[in-house]
Protein backbone atom coordinates (compact mmCIF):
# COMPACT_ATOMS: atom_id res chain seq x y z
CA UNK A 1 0.00 0.00 0.00
CA UNK A 2 1.60 3.66 -0.77
CA UNK A 3 1.64 6.19 1.50
CA UNK A 4 -1.06 8.57 0.21
CA UNK A 5 -3.59 5.33 0.01
CA UNK A 6 -2.63 4.42 3.69
CA UNK A 7 -3.46 8.33 4.67
CA UNK A 8 -6.62 8.71 3.01
CA UNK A 9 -7.62 5.04 4.24
CA UNK A 10 -6.52 5.74 8.28
CA UNK A 11 -8.61 9.42 7.51
CA UNK A 12 -11.49 7.41 6.52
CA UNK A 13 -11.42 4.82 9.22
CA UNK A 14 -10.62 7.10 11.86
CA UNK A 15 -12.95 10.17 11.33
CA UNK A 16 -15.46 8.83 9.18
CA UNK A 17 -17.69 8.57 12.15
CA UNK A 18 -16.35 12.05 13.74
CA UNK A 19 -18.63 14.79 11.73
CA UNK A 20 -17.66 17.87 14.53
CA UNK A 21 -14.45 19.62 13.90
CA UNK A 22 -12.14 19.76 17.27
CA UNK A 23 -13.65 22.55 20.11
CA UNK A 24 -10.03 23.43 20.07
CA UNK A 25 -9.53 24.49 16.67
CA UNK A 26 -12.69 25.00 14.59
CA UNK A 27 -11.92 27.41 12.14
CA UNK A 28 -14.94 29.26 11.93
CA UNK A 29 -15.27 29.74 15.73
CA UNK A 30 -12.46 28.80 17.91
CA UNK A 31 -13.68 27.59 21.22
CA UNK A 32 -10.48 27.84 24.41
CA UNK A 33 -11.58 25.06 26.58
CA UNK A 34 -10.62 25.22 30.42
CA UNK A 35 -8.67 22.18 30.29
CA UNK A 36 -7.04 19.70 27.86
CA UNK A 37 -7.77 16.08 27.71
CA UNK A 38 -4.19 14.63 25.98
CA UNK A 39 -3.90 11.19 24.75
CA UNK A 40 -0.61 9.42 23.99
CA UNK A 41 0.68 7.55 21.16
CA UNK A 42 3.94 5.57 22.86
CA UNK A 43 4.68 5.86 26.75
CA UNK A 44 7.95 4.30 27.12
CA UNK A 45 11.53 5.54 26.50
CA UNK A 46 10.94 9.55 25.42
CA UNK A 47 7.13 8.61 25.51
CA UNK A 48 7.55 8.53 29.15
CA UNK A 49 9.24 11.44 29.29
CA UNK A 50 7.17 13.26 27.14
CA UNK A 51 4.10 12.00 29.26
CA UNK A 52 5.52 13.32 32.53
CA UNK A 53 5.95 16.95 31.11
CA UNK A 54 2.35 16.77 29.47
CA UNK A 55 0.86 15.99 32.93
CA UNK A 56 3.22 18.53 34.95
CA UNK A 57 0.84 20.81 32.98
CA UNK A 58 -1.84 21.94 35.88
CA UNK A 59 -4.36 22.04 33.08
CA UNK A 60 -3.57 18.86 31.40
CA UNK A 61 -5.79 15.66 32.10
CA UNK A 62 -4.27 12.46 30.86
CA UNK A 63 -7.28 10.84 29.19
CA UNK A 64 -5.68 8.14 26.84
CA UNK A 65 -2.38 5.73 26.50
CA UNK A 66 -0.89 3.43 23.90
CA UNK A 67 1.93 1.36 23.35
CA UNK A 68 2.15 -2.16 21.61
CA UNK A 69 4.71 -2.60 24.85
CA UNK A 70 2.36 -4.32 27.54
CA UNK A 71 5.09 -3.54 30.35
CA UNK A 72 5.77 0.08 29.23
CA UNK A 73 1.45 0.25 29.22
CA UNK A 74 1.33 -0.91 32.75
CA UNK A 75 3.76 0.80 34.26
CA UNK A 76 2.26 4.18 32.65
CA UNK A 77 -1.07 2.78 33.79
CA UNK A 78 0.14 3.38 37.15
CA UNK A 79 1.35 6.54 37.30
CA UNK A 80 -2.21 7.88 35.46
CA UNK A 81 -4.66 5.35 36.71
CA UNK A 82 -7.90 7.03 35.27
CA UNK A 83 -6.46 6.57 31.68
CA UNK A 84 -7.76 4.36 29.58
CA UNK A 85 -5.29 1.92 28.11
CA UNK A 86 -4.78 0.93 24.65
CA UNK A 87 -2.30 -1.32 22.36
CA UNK A 88 -3.24 0.06 18.73
CA UNK A 89 -3.52 3.79 18.30
CA UNK A 90 -5.81 3.29 15.54
CA UNK A 91 -8.49 1.62 18.30
CA UNK A 92 -7.84 4.48 20.44
CA UNK A 93 -8.12 7.41 18.09
CA UNK A 94 -11.43 5.47 16.93
CA UNK A 95 -13.23 4.83 20.48
CA UNK A 96 -11.54 8.43 22.48
CA UNK A 97 -12.34 10.54 19.32
CA UNK A 98 -15.22 12.88 21.65
CA UNK A 99 -12.90 12.43 24.38
CA UNK A 100 -9.47 13.58 23.66
CA UNK A 101 -8.29 17.50 22.99
CA UNK A 102 -4.85 16.28 21.60
CA UNK A 103 -2.52 13.89 20.89
CA UNK A 104 0.94 13.16 21.74
CA UNK A 105 3.27 10.75 19.48
CA UNK A 106 6.23 9.75 21.08
CA UNK A 107 6.85 6.35 19.06
CA UNK A 108 10.41 5.16 17.19
CA UNK A 109 10.09 7.69 13.70
CA UNK A 110 8.56 5.30 10.74
CA UNK A 111 5.18 5.97 12.98
CA UNK A 112 5.38 9.55 13.89
CA UNK A 113 3.85 10.39 10.32
CA UNK A 114 0.81 7.72 10.14
CA UNK A 115 -0.16 8.37 13.67
CA UNK A 116 -0.42 12.20 13.48
CA UNK A 117 -1.76 12.25 10.45
CA UNK A 118 -4.73 10.20 11.71
CA UNK A 119 -5.17 12.80 14.72
CA UNK A 120 -4.97 15.48 12.39
CA UNK A 121 -7.45 14.18 10.03
CA UNK A 122 -9.34 14.11 13.32
CA UNK A 123 -8.83 17.78 13.45
CA UNK A 124 -6.86 17.38 17.06
CA UNK A 125 -3.70 19.21 17.93
CA UNK A 126 -0.63 17.08 17.75
CA UNK A 127 3.10 17.28 19.72
CA UNK A 128 4.87 14.74 17.80
CA UNK A 129 8.48 13.91 18.79
CA UNK A 130 11.55 14.60 16.40
CA UNK A 131 12.72 14.18 13.54
CA UNK A 132 8.93 15.37 12.74
CA UNK A 133 8.82 12.20 9.91
CA UNK A 134 10.71 9.74 8.59
CA UNK A 135 10.35 10.39 4.94
CA UNK A 136 10.23 13.67 2.79
CA UNK A 137 6.88 13.02 1.67
CA UNK A 138 5.65 12.99 5.54
CA UNK A 139 7.11 15.90 5.94
CA UNK A 140 5.37 17.94 3.56
CA UNK A 141 2.23 16.25 3.97
CA UNK A 142 2.23 16.97 7.52
CA UNK A 143 2.39 20.78 7.18
CA UNK A 144 0.38 20.66 4.56
CA UNK A 145 -2.46 19.29 6.85
CA UNK A 146 -1.91 21.73 9.56
CA UNK A 147 -2.47 24.17 7.43
CA UNK A 148 -5.13 23.28 6.14
CA UNK A 149 -6.84 22.68 8.95
CA UNK A 150 -5.55 25.18 11.46
CA UNK A 151 -4.04 22.67 13.85
CA UNK A 152 -2.07 23.75 16.60
CA UNK A 153 1.34 21.71 16.37
CA UNK A 154 4.47 21.53 18.20
CA UNK A 155 7.77 18.95 17.75
CA UNK A 156 9.62 17.85 20.16
CA UNK A 157 12.58 19.94 20.27
CA UNK A 158 12.93 20.77 24.14
CA UNK A 159 16.04 23.11 23.90
CA UNK A 160 14.45 25.01 21.71
CA UNK A 161 12.68 26.27 24.39
CA UNK A 162 15.86 26.78 26.65
CA UNK A 163 17.31 30.10 27.31
CA UNK A 164 20.89 29.44 25.90
CA UNK A 165 19.28 28.81 22.31
CA UNK A 166 16.61 31.63 22.43
CA UNK A 167 19.61 33.78 23.32
CA UNK A 168 22.16 32.51 20.44
CA UNK A 169 19.14 33.35 17.82
CA UNK A 170 19.14 36.86 19.18
CA UNK A 171 22.69 37.44 18.99
CA UNK A 172 23.36 35.95 15.38
CA UNK A 173 20.27 38.34 14.50
CA UNK A 174 21.41 41.25 15.88
CA UNK A 175 24.30 40.92 13.75
CA UNK A 176 27.40 40.28 16.68
CA UNK A 177 29.46 37.98 14.41
CA UNK A 178 27.96 39.85 10.98
CA UNK A 179 26.67 38.03 7.82
CA UNK A 180 27.53 34.04 8.58
CA UNK A 181 28.94 32.20 5.22
CA UNK A 182 29.80 29.01 7.24
CA UNK A 183 27.97 26.48 10.12
CA UNK A 184 29.71 23.65 11.80
CA UNK A 185 28.20 21.21 14.02
CA UNK A 186 28.79 18.53 15.82
CA UNK A 187 27.89 15.01 18.00
CA UNK A 188 30.12 11.89 18.42
CA UNK A 189 26.65 9.99 19.24
CA UNK A 190 26.48 6.88 17.26
CA UNK A 191 23.18 5.80 16.23
CA UNK A 192 24.83 3.92 13.40
CA UNK A 193 25.15 0.72 12.53
CA UNK A 194 28.00 -0.76 10.43
CA UNK A 195 27.95 -4.45 10.82
CA UNK A 196 25.41 -7.47 8.69
CA UNK A 197 21.61 -7.20 8.98
CA UNK A 198 21.06 -10.14 11.26
CA UNK A 199 19.76 -13.57 10.42
CA UNK A 200 17.20 -15.77 11.48
CA UNK A 201 14.50 -14.51 14.12
CA UNK A 202 14.12 -14.72 17.89
CA UNK A 203 10.69 -15.37 19.87
CA UNK A 204 8.86 -12.12 19.96
CA UNK A 205 7.83 -11.40 24.19
CA UNK A 206 4.59 -12.08 24.86
CA UNK A 207 4.96 -8.65 26.12
CA UNK A 208 5.71 -7.04 22.69
CA UNK A 209 2.88 -6.84 19.66
CA UNK A 210 5.26 -6.71 17.30
CA UNK A 211 3.13 -6.42 13.98
CA UNK A 212 1.64 -3.15 15.36
CA UNK A 213 5.69 -2.10 16.57
CA UNK A 214 6.27 -2.63 12.63
CA UNK A 215 3.49 -0.79 11.64
CA UNK A 216 3.18 0.66 8.30
CA UNK A 217 6.99 -0.65 7.92
CA UNK A 218 7.70 -3.69 6.30
CA UNK A 219 7.47 -6.83 7.71
CA UNK A 220 10.43 -8.02 9.35
CA UNK A 221 11.73 -11.08 11.78
CA UNK A 222 11.99 -10.02 15.51
CA UNK A 223 15.34 -10.03 16.57
CA UNK A 224 16.22 -9.84 20.40
CA UNK A 225 17.97 -6.64 21.13
CA UNK A 226 18.38 -5.48 17.45
CA UNK A 227 15.01 -3.12 17.12
CA UNK A 228 12.66 -2.49 20.09
CA UNK A 229 13.08 -1.09 22.47
CA UNK A 230 16.36 0.80 22.15
CA UNK A 231 18.28 0.29 18.80
CA UNK A 232 15.61 1.38 15.84
CA UNK A 233 17.79 4.65 15.60
CA UNK A 234 19.89 3.05 13.79
CA UNK A 235 18.07 0.70 11.44
CA UNK A 236 17.09 2.50 8.03
CA UNK A 237 13.54 1.58 8.06
CA UNK A 238 12.65 2.97 11.79
CA UNK A 239 15.26 5.82 12.56
CA UNK A 240 17.14 8.51 11.12
CA UNK A 241 20.25 7.68 12.72
CA UNK A 242 22.44 10.24 14.38
CA UNK A 243 21.49 12.89 11.95
CA UNK A 244 17.84 12.59 13.01
CA UNK A 245 18.37 12.18 16.56
CA UNK A 246 20.68 14.35 18.27
CA UNK A 247 21.01 16.64 14.70
CA UNK A 248 17.56 17.68 15.22
CA UNK A 249 18.34 19.77 18.17
CA UNK A 250 21.96 21.02 17.07
CA UNK A 251 20.97 21.94 13.89
CA UNK A 252 17.37 23.64 15.14
CA UNK A 253 19.44 27.39 16.84
CA UNK A 254 21.30 27.95 14.02
CA UNK A 255 18.45 26.86 11.14
CA UNK A 256 16.32 29.56 13.01
CA UNK A 257 18.62 31.97 13.80
CA UNK A 258 19.63 31.94 10.15
CA UNK A 259 16.34 31.74 8.59
CA UNK A 260 17.05 29.23 6.67
CA UNK A 261 14.80 27.12 4.08
CA UNK A 262 16.01 23.88 2.85
CA UNK A 263 19.41 23.16 1.10
CA UNK A 264 20.30 23.56 -2.70
CA UNK A 265 22.91 20.81 -2.70
CA UNK A 266 23.84 17.58 -0.05
CA UNK A 267 27.07 15.37 0.21
CA UNK A 268 27.53 13.00 2.72
CA UNK A 269 30.65 11.36 3.50
CA UNK A 270 30.79 8.19 4.41
CA UNK A 271 31.26 4.67 3.76
CA UNK A 272 28.97 2.80 1.46
CA UNK A 273 25.56 1.93 2.18
CA UNK A 274 24.36 -1.88 3.22
CA UNK A 275 20.73 -0.71 2.74
CA UNK A 276 20.28 -1.98 6.30
CA UNK A 277 22.12 0.37 8.75
CA UNK A 278 22.65 3.77 9.17
CA UNK A 279 26.78 4.61 8.95
CA UNK A 280 28.60 4.84 12.19
CA UNK A 281 30.30 8.17 10.87
CA UNK A 282 28.82 10.74 8.57
CA UNK A 283 30.15 14.05 7.15
CA UNK A 284 27.36 16.33 6.02
CA UNK A 285 28.06 19.19 4.01
CA UNK A 286 25.08 21.71 2.86
CA UNK A 287 24.94 24.63 1.11
CA UNK A 288 22.00 26.88 1.27
CA UNK A 289 20.69 30.13 -0.55
CA UNK A 290 21.04 33.01 0.79
CA UNK A 291 19.07 34.52 3.69
CA UNK A 292 19.33 38.37 5.62
CA UNK A 293 21.82 36.75 8.14
CA UNK A 294 23.79 34.75 5.74
CA UNK A 295 26.40 35.43 2.74
CA UNK A 296 25.30 34.58 -0.68
CA UNK A 297 25.45 31.10 -0.01
CA UNK A 298 25.86 29.12 3.70
CA UNK A 299 28.21 26.49 3.51
CA UNK A 300 26.90 23.82 6.84
CA UNK A 301 29.11 20.83 7.70
CA UNK A 302 27.75 18.35 9.83
CA UNK A 303 29.87 15.38 11.66
CA UNK A 304 28.68 12.66 13.76
CA UNK A 305 29.77 9.18 14.93
CA UNK A 306 33.00 8.44 17.11
CA UNK A 307 35.74 11.08 17.03
CA UNK A 308 33.16 13.91 15.89
CA UNK A 309 34.29 16.61 14.71
CA UNK A 310 37.00 16.60 12.58
CA UNK A 311 39.86 19.01 12.85
CA UNK A 312 39.24 22.40 11.34
CA UNK A 313 40.51 25.43 11.48
CA UNK A 314 37.20 27.07 12.37
CA UNK A 315 37.12 25.14 15.25
CA UNK A 316 40.34 26.06 16.95
CA UNK A 317 39.78 27.77 20.61
CA UNK A 318 41.89 29.92 22.00
CA UNK A 319 43.62 29.49 25.44
CA UNK A 320 41.70 29.93 28.61
CA UNK A 321 43.15 33.68 30.31
CA UNK A 322 44.65 32.22 33.59
CA UNK A 323 43.28 35.14 36.02
CA UNK A 324 39.87 34.39 34.90
CA UNK A 325 40.04 30.61 36.29
CA UNK A 326 40.47 32.15 39.92
CA UNK A 327 37.24 34.47 39.89
CA UNK A 328 34.88 34.01 42.54
CA UNK A 329 31.27 35.52 41.63
CA UNK A 330 29.76 32.20 39.64
CA UNK A 331 28.33 31.30 43.54
CA UNK A 332 27.17 34.48 44.52
CA UNK A 333 23.40 35.21 44.94
CA UNK A 334 23.95 38.69 44.73
CA UNK A 335 26.43 38.48 41.41
CA UNK A 336 24.57 40.43 38.45
CA UNK A 337 23.61 38.50 35.45
CA UNK A 338 26.45 40.62 33.67
CA UNK A 339 28.60 39.06 36.03
CA UNK A 340 27.52 35.56 35.89
CA UNK A 341 27.45 35.05 31.89
CA UNK A 342 30.93 37.28 31.72
CA UNK A 343 32.67 34.27 34.38
CA UNK A 344 29.98 31.78 32.49
CA UNK A 345 31.94 32.69 28.78
CA UNK A 346 35.32 32.32 29.93
CA UNK A 347 35.01 28.94 31.42
CA UNK A 348 35.49 26.31 28.54
CA UNK A 349 38.27 23.71 28.95
CA UNK A 350 41.09 25.32 27.53
CA UNK A 351 41.42 24.51 23.49
CA UNK A 352 38.82 21.58 24.32
CA UNK A 353 35.37 21.75 22.30
CA UNK A 354 32.37 21.15 23.72
CA UNK A 355 31.36 17.41 23.13
CA UNK A 356 28.20 18.32 21.32
CA UNK A 357 28.00 22.06 19.72
CA UNK A 358 27.93 24.31 16.81
CA UNK A 359 29.96 27.09 15.48
CA UNK A 360 28.88 30.19 13.40
CA UNK A 361 31.44 31.51 11.36
CA UNK A 362 30.88 35.30 10.26
CA UNK A 363 32.83 38.48 8.78
CA UNK A 364 33.26 39.65 11.57
CA UNK A 365 34.30 36.57 14.28
CA UNK A 366 32.97 33.42 15.08
CA UNK A 367 29.86 32.46 17.77
CA UNK A 368 30.90 28.63 19.79
CA UNK A 369 27.30 27.25 21.27
CA UNK A 370 27.74 24.33 23.08
CA UNK A 371 24.91 21.55 23.68
CA UNK A 372 23.73 22.49 25.97
CA UNK A 373 23.00 24.83 28.65
CA UNK A 374 26.02 26.74 28.36
CA UNK A 375 26.31 30.44 26.73
CA UNK A 376 27.57 31.03 23.24
CA UNK A 377 31.11 32.37 23.42
CA UNK A 378 31.96 35.21 20.35
CA UNK A 379 35.59 34.10 19.33
CA UNK A 380 37.53 36.57 17.17
CA UNK A 381 40.90 37.14 16.31
CA UNK A 382 41.93 33.72 18.27
CA UNK A 383 40.64 35.17 21.20
CA UNK A 384 37.42 35.01 23.40
CA UNK A 385 35.67 38.37 23.04
CA UNK A 386 33.79 39.39 26.25
CA UNK A 387 30.26 39.53 25.22
CA UNK A 388 27.96 39.92 28.76
CA UNK A 389 26.55 43.37 28.34
CA UNK A 390 25.66 42.33 24.80
CA UNK A 391 23.89 39.29 26.74
CA UNK A 392 22.84 41.31 29.64
CA UNK A 393 21.28 44.07 27.03
CA UNK A 394 19.72 41.32 24.66
CA UNK A 395 17.96 39.44 27.86
CA UNK A 396 16.63 42.53 29.29
CA UNK A 397 15.25 43.58 26.10
CA UNK A 398 13.72 40.42 25.48
CA UNK A 399 12.63 39.70 28.61
CA UNK A 400 14.46 35.92 28.74
CA UNK A 401 15.55 36.26 32.52
CA UNK A 402 18.43 35.04 33.78
CA UNK A 403 19.97 31.24 32.60
CA UNK A 404 18.62 28.29 34.28
CA UNK A 405 20.74 25.36 34.88
CA UNK A 406 18.42 23.18 35.74
CA UNK A 407 16.73 20.44 32.99
CA UNK A 408 13.49 19.26 35.30
CA UNK A 409 12.11 22.69 35.43
CA UNK A 410 13.11 23.97 31.82
CA UNK A 411 12.40 20.90 30.12
CA UNK A 412 8.71 20.71 30.73
CA UNK A 413 8.71 24.24 29.52
CA UNK A 414 8.03 23.60 25.68
CA UNK A 415 5.17 20.87 26.57
CA UNK A 416 3.52 23.32 28.35
CA UNK A 417 3.82 25.94 25.34
CA UNK A 418 1.89 23.28 23.70
CA UNK A 419 -0.63 22.79 26.17
CA UNK A 420 -1.35 26.76 26.63
CA UNK A 421 -1.23 27.47 22.94
CA UNK A 422 -4.53 24.57 22.77
CA UNK A 423 -5.87 26.42 25.42
CA UNK A 424 -5.46 29.68 23.72
CA UNK A 425 -3.06 31.35 25.80
CA UNK A 426 -0.27 32.27 23.54
CA UNK A 427 1.91 30.14 20.16
CA UNK A 428 3.66 27.47 19.60
CA UNK A 429 7.68 27.94 19.08
CA UNK A 430 7.92 24.52 16.85
CA UNK A 431 4.96 24.29 14.68
CA UNK A 432 4.70 22.38 11.99
CA UNK A 433 5.50 24.49 9.03
CA UNK A 434 9.19 25.74 10.72
CA UNK A 435 9.43 21.24 11.61
CA UNK A 436 8.84 20.00 8.48
CA UNK A 437 11.33 22.51 6.63
CA UNK A 438 14.09 21.30 9.69
CA UNK A 439 13.16 17.68 9.32
CA UNK A 440 13.28 18.02 5.27
CA UNK A 441 16.79 19.37 5.86
CA UNK A 442 17.96 16.75 8.07
CA UNK A 443 16.33 13.98 6.09
CA UNK A 444 17.84 15.16 2.59
CA UNK A 445 21.07 14.02 4.70
CA UNK A 446 20.25 10.98 5.59
CA UNK A 447 19.12 9.77 2.00
CA UNK A 448 22.57 11.81 0.60
CA UNK A 449 24.06 8.52 3.07
CA UNK A 450 23.27 5.79 0.24
CA UNK A 451 24.99 7.98 -2.30
CA UNK A 452 28.26 8.63 -0.37
CA UNK A 453 30.89 11.07 -2.01
CA UNK A 454 28.41 12.24 -4.23
CA UNK A 455 27.14 15.68 -4.56
CA UNK A 456 22.97 15.69 -4.84
CA UNK A 457 21.04 18.77 -5.54
CA UNK A 458 17.79 19.54 -4.29
CA UNK A 459 14.84 20.50 -6.21
CA UNK A 460 12.40 21.95 -3.18
CA UNK A 461 9.64 23.34 -5.66
CA UNK A 462 9.29 20.15 -7.56
CA UNK A 463 10.49 17.89 -3.97
CA UNK A 464 12.82 15.84 -5.91
CA UNK A 465 16.26 15.52 -6.38
CA UNK A 466 17.96 16.67 -10.10
CA UNK A 467 20.13 12.40 -9.01
CA UNK A 468 16.90 10.51 -9.97
CA UNK A 469 18.25 7.48 -8.62
CA UNK A 470 17.60 8.99 -5.27
CA UNK A 471 13.87 10.45 -5.68
CA UNK A 472 13.01 6.65 -4.58
CA UNK A 473 14.00 7.41 -0.76
CA UNK A 474 11.71 10.53 -0.45
CA UNK A 475 8.79 8.22 0.15
CA UNK A 476 8.54 4.19 1.15
CA UNK A 477 5.67 2.36 0.65
CA UNK A 478 3.46 1.47 3.53
CA UNK A 479 2.34 -2.06 4.93
CA UNK A 480 -1.29 -2.54 5.26
CA UNK A 481 -1.80 -3.78 8.98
Amino acid sequence: MNKRDFLKRSSLGVTGLVLAPSLIMCKEKPVVKTRIRTAHIGVGGMGKADLDAIASHPLADIVALCDVDSNKLSEAKQQHPNAKVFSDYRVMLKEMADDIDAVIVSTPDHTHAPASMSAMNMDKPVYCQKPLTHYVSEARAMKKLAKEKNLITQMGIQVHSFYDYKLATLLIQSGIIGKVHTVHAWSPKNWGYDGPAPEGNDPVPETLDWNLWLGTSSERPYKNGMYHPGNWRKIMDYGCGTLGDMGVHIFDTPYNALELDVPMTIKNECRETTGFGYPENNIVTYEFPQTNYTAETLKWIWHDGPGAPRDHEDLKLPGMDEATKTANTSNSEEASLEDKVSLEAKTASEGSLPEQGAMFVGEKGRLLLPHFMQLPQKIVDGKYVDISSEIAAISEANNLGEPIRNYDSEGPKHYHQFIDACLGKGTCSAPFSYASKLTETILLGVIAGRFPNQTLHWDSANAKFAEEEANQYLEGAYRDF
